[in-house]
């Protein structure tokens, strides 16, 4: 089965941490252009790491819909892709499964992903939830040479692990 960014979901959850964290948001961000393949015993996808959007910011693990204006999540989207993800000169985040096996309710995934030119093996489990597939996965990102954001000298920063989520309908078999 082939995905895309209007069949599926591809998020992003950072987090902020620091003397004055109570200052910065954790954010949830979109990815609104990717390919995702999925077959019985193999798993690829692509993602324009230019493409991720804020969708909003967080608290306590709640939506908190109003408190970016247009112009911040523009500018967050601005440093995210030109100075933490460089995604001029790396473009692509791309995933390679090498194995792909049912356990049960759950489907097991390990592979390979590429990020910032950096190759990584990565391991996540996808579960059903009611009309979907759900599978989310931690990246600590300075091991894909990543410096996470940072400000007022340390004072504000974004936590070194991210947490993805992919979400894909269950394909009824004809």
């Amino acid at each position: 089965m082939m995905y895309d960014e209007t069949t599926a979901q591809c998020l992003v959850y950072s987090y902020n941490e620091g003397l004055l964290a109570r200052l910065g948001h954790d954010l949830e961000h979109r990815a609104t252009r990717f390919k995702l393949e999925v077959e019985e015993r193999k798993v690829l996808a692509e993602v324009d790491a230019r493409s991720l959007r804020v969708v909003c910011a967080r608290r306590y693990g709640r939506n908190v819909d109003d408190a970016l204006t247009d112009d911040q999540k523009k500018e967050i989207e601005a440093q995210m892709t030109q100075s933490v993800l460089r995604a001029d000169a790396y473009p692509w985040i791309r995933f390679r499964s090498t194995s792909v096996w049912a356990a049960g309710a759950e489907i097991r995934i390990h592979g390979l992903l590429q990020l910032n030119n950096y190759i990584r093996p990565l391991s996540t489990v996808a579960r059903r939830v009611n009309g979907h597939y759900e599978a989310e996965v931690t990246i600590h990102q300075p091991a894909f040479g990543i410096h996470p954001f940072s400000a007022l000298q340390g004072a504000l920063r974004v936590k070194p692990d991210v947490t993805v989520r992919v979400v894909v309908p269950v394909q009824s078999q004809a």
